[in-house]
């Protein structure tokens, strides 16, 4: 399949974590890009990434058809980046957000002849997993390609950057808690990667030709366990807080105690689901294609960044004077 010139591309979840980067990066290379969002005022911020113009916003709901085909009309391409990390039900349940979502986006993005449609998922995305997580993302995919055989599908392992929602995570914890959790013994292997060169890889499969109908599991230079994760947040947050092992079947419990907040409309700190996707390793599989073969060959390094924005949560801020060694 030939590159794709830039043109029209809806994002959907353009607001979000990655998303605001991947609106950044299809901007730079001259597309013009429809941002569909729950709440655009919400999502305001995103606009100046661009040349005045160069991008619009529109309200959508994901699991609403008809809101879906008006958000794809006149696009060349479509990227879909909703997501949620845990069960919120109803509209914000994994059912709803992935499958659902997907389903509508990729029906739509047919009916109207869109081109190109690249569907962020994640490593370990499996229709037949015990996580429900990752298995309405392996069933995501599948309504994708079931449309669009020669869409493009993105697996990141854990994204970091200044917005992320895991080391900021630990890094508040550190700050005012006595003690990290070390869940499973803190075995469990991640390959972070950088949320722009997430975003880069976003922008690459929308325009080569050589990414069509292949899937990507992007992963940073290096494998961390959870444990060296939570050593890297205490060394700079400058708090050493002590690692707290917490056997899976205990952390189950835990998080299935933690998830009951989530009816309050609250986001839990630990949920079953994510302790069941801590048991298997977050790592690019051996043969998968990788940022690599998207062009991308120096990926950033989480040890290289994560200073850059740890450094509020140390007593004193940025002027916090380092511990001796």
């Amino acid at each position: 399949m030939a590159d794709l010139a830039p043109g029209v591309v809806t994002l959907f979840g353009g607001s979000g974590f990655i998303g605001s980067q991947a609106v950044r990066a299809l901007a730079r290379l001259g597309w013009r890009i429809r941002v569909a969002v729950r709440n655009p005022v919400l999502a305001i911020e995103v606009q100046p990434l661009g040349d005045p113009g160069q991008i619009q916003f529109m309200r959508c709901d994901v699991t609403n058809a008809e809101d879906v085909a008006a958000a794809v009309r006149g696009s060349d391409a479509v990227v879909n980046l909703v997501g949620v990390l845990h069960d919120g039900g109803g509209k914000r349940g994994f059912k709803s957000a992935h499958v659902e979502a997907a389903k509508n986006i990729a029906q739509a993005a047919k009916a109207a002849g869109v081109v190109r449609v690249v569907q962020i998922s994640a490593i370990g995305a499996d229709a037949n997993s015990r996580s429900a997580y990752a298995r309405t993302k392996g069933e995501a995919e599948a309504q994708i390609r079931a449309v669009y055989p020669d869409a493009v599908i993105l697996r990141p392992s854990l994204v970091f950057g200044a917005s992320d929602g895991f080391l900021n995570r630990f890094a508040a914890m550190a700050a005012s808690a006595p003690a990290l959790p070390l869940i499973g013994g803190g075995k469990t292997r991640f390959q972070p990667v950088y949320v722009a060169d997430v975003a880069e890889a976003v922008a690459r499969a929308v325009t080569r030709g050589d990414a069509a109908g292949r899937t990507f599991e992007l992963g940073g230079p290096d494998i961390y366990t959870f444990r060296e994760v939570l050593e890297l947040v205490k060394r700079e947050t400058h708090h050493d807080r002590l690692l707290a092992p917490i056997p899976f079947p205990v952390a189950k419990l835990l998080g299935s105690l933690f998830q009951t907040v989530s009816l309050l409309g609250l986001t839990p700190p630990l949920t079953r689901d994510q302790v069941v996707m801590l048991q298997k390793d977050n790592v690019v599989s051996s043969g998968a294609a990788t940022l690599a073969d998207l062009g991308l060959t120096a990926p950033t390094g989480m040890a290289a960044i994560a200073p850059s924005y740890l450094w509020r949560y140390r007593d004193g801020g940025q002027f916090a004077v380092s511990p001796a060694h």
